[in-house]
């Protein structure tokens, strides 16, 4: 009778698993190690590798710059917008007419704002290189850019854009798939291993194998691609930002896109190195030009009385001579009674002349007596009128304050009814277009050989100094130096502290560059920033030296024909 399951084949030997049941093997082997080492991942799985390039999954750009300009092309559909500036400064161009030929199509952009023009053609929207020409005729001289564009074309249809081969899923599933999908697969390919090796058919044994391995591949492939193509992309990051926004690269590089930069407005400078005489930065403070300045105090003091106009106020501006404030005297009772004994006597002494007078002015008239006794009681009863005025006035005339320049009231410390010391300060008069700075100097330089000096005051306001003077002997173990401050600007006030720097016989060689290019770094060193490309910038440590109240000398960092960023430097050094 024939046997439905013949019993091992004893004249053969074979290994325990066959041939094609160790290939089987090998090839899940193989895709699981290719898988790990390479990972073909379909839409969605890109191994969180972010774009290098700075305008990385953003609208193309075109970049193309001269001597002269710097110009940038950001396409979007069939549209190109243009930003041109001067390759110096930095600075848009806005009197600029551009004339772009692309191919052989030749359109005039149109001006849309500061520094930016546009373009439309049916030509962007096709595939493959096309090559742009600007012709660029501006105030500043024209110039010609040619760049180039690789576009990209309409996008494919959807069904074909998500089609995946299935040894695409299967390879995705395997790199990309849970732990839990991982070990259902190798149980089952065991499953089917002990099974044919129990039953010891080789034939039965692949088959096994395969049913068993295959259908866990199949499984985990669809239930993988279900959760990437239903809802694995919802909690999905993109790996970088996108291009058209500011960001800083993980080199330390910021890119700035053209239209951030006009909304911050970045400005350049082209390093030039120059040789320079060396500074010296002095503390200093603000004061009033002896000439042009003064101070109102009682001699002998006593309470405050208002004049017809008023107190001055602050700020106020006044001439020489002007009344300010009256001051009552203060006298004590001794002096009181001393005064009102003496008025009486006087009023006395008028009421007799008066009557005397009176009697010799008739017999004068009739001849009995010379004229000449009336004049002379004429003139003792003028006399004793002037003496009593004077006791008058000591007793209850008020001291006058007078303005002793002419200028405005800088300080008032006095109010209606106050009771002033004699020698004390009630008001400062000054000419605010005439100030000078004080400067104080622990050093021991020699100031006659002190050249050219500036001072930077509150809110970084620059002044122009001119050398006064300097002290002989030191005050508080310094050497006072003054300068008169060339045109005063309105928002300066008297005492404020500024800091001086001047000039010295010594020179020295660097960049000379505007103070607000300096910013800090992370870790607190100086830092300028550098511009590299049209929408690129570098940060560049740099060994700084005071030079003026506005500019800083760079002795080490940065080489000669560099771009600077001389404005918008700490914006650009805030983005992240």
């Amino acid at each position: 009778m024939p046997r439905l399951f013949r019993g091992p084949d004893t004249d053969r030997k074979s290994a325990p698993f066959g041939t094609s049941s160790s290939a089987v093997v090998l090839l899940v082997l193989a895709l699981y190690c290719l898988g790990v080492g390479l990972g073909v991942a379909h839409e969605g799985h890109d191994d969180g590798q972010p774009a290098v390039a700075s305008g990385a999954q953003g609208l193309p750009r075109l970049v193309a710059s001269s001597e002269a300009y710097e110009l940038v092309g950001i396409l979007n559909d069939e549209r190109l917008t243009i930003y041109l500036d001067r390759f110096e400064d930095n600075a848009p161009v806005t009197d600029a007419n551009i004339t772009v030929t692309v191919n052989d199509e030749a359109m005039v952009a149109q001006l849309l704002g500061e520094g930016v023009y546009t373009i439309s053609s049916k030509r962007f929207a096709g595939r493959g290189l096309i090559e742009l020409v600007f012709d660029i005729k501006a105030k500043d001289g024209d110039d010609l850019l040619i760049g180039k564009f690789t576009l990209a074309g309409a996008v494919q249809d959807a069904r074909f854009a998500d089609a995946v081969p299935w040894y695409g899923r299967v390879w995705s599933y395997v790199r990309h798939g849970t732990q839990d999908h991982l070990v259902f697969l190798a149980l089952m390919v065991v499953a089917g291993l002990v099974l044919g090796h129990v039953l010891r058919r080789r034939w039965f044994r692949e088959l096994l194998i395969l049913f068993c391995a295959v259908p866990a591949l199949a499984i985990g492939t669809m239930d993988h691609s279900a959760s990437a193509h239903e809802g694995g992309h919802d909690d999905a990051k993109p790996a970088v930002l996108s291009g058209d926004t500011a960001k800083r690269l993980p080199d330390g590089q910021a890119f700035v896109p053209k239209p951030m930069q006009r909304i911050l407005d970045i400005r350049t400078q082209i390093a030039r190195s120059e040789t320079v005489p060396k500074t010296s930065v002095l503390v200093g403070r603000i004061i009033p030009n002896p000439n042009r300045s003064g101070l109102v105090q009682s001699i002998i003091g006593g309470r405050v009385i208002a004049p017809d106009q008023g107190l001055p106020r602050l700020g106020q501006a006044i001439a020489k001579g002007d009344l300010l404030a009256l001051i009552e005297r203060p006298m004590a009772i001794a002096d009181r009674t001393t005064i009102s004994e003496r008025a009486g006597e006087l009023e006395q002494m008028i009421a007799v002349a008066e009557a005397k007078l009176r009697r010799l002015r008739p017999m004068a008239e009739r001849q009995v007596i010379a004229q000449s006794l009336v004049i002379e009681t004429e003139a003792e009863l003028e006399g004793l009128y002037r003496r009593r005025d004077v006791v008058r006035e000591t007793r209850i005339a008020p001291e006058a304050l007078r303005a002793p320049i002419d200028g405005v009231v800088a300080m008032s410390r006095v109010v209606v009814g106050q009771v002033v010391q004699a020698q004390d300060v009630l008001f400062q008069i000054v000419d605010p277009n005439s100030l000078w700075v004080e400067a104080y100097d622990y050093g021991d330089s020699d100031p006659a050989t002190l050249k050219h000096a500036t001072a930077v005051g509150p809110a970084n306001v620059a002044l122009e100094l001119g050398f006064e003077g300097w002290s002989r002997t030191l005050q508080q173990q310094a050497t006072v130096l003054r300068f008169a401050i060339a045109a005063p600007p309105a928002s300066i006030r008297i005492g404020q502290p500024v800091t001086v720097t001047v000039q010295r016989r010594e020179t020295a060689r660097g960049i000379i560059i505007g103070r607000d290019a300096i910013v800090r770094g992370g870790n607190g060193e100086s830092i300028v920033w550098r511009h590299i490309e049209a929408e690129l910038f570098e940060p560049r440590a740099v060994r700084t030296e005071p030079f003026d109240a506005t500019r800083v000398l760079i002795a080490a960092g940065i080489d000669e024909g560099e771009r600077i960023v001389v404005r918008g430097a700490e914006l650009i050094n805030q983005i992240r």
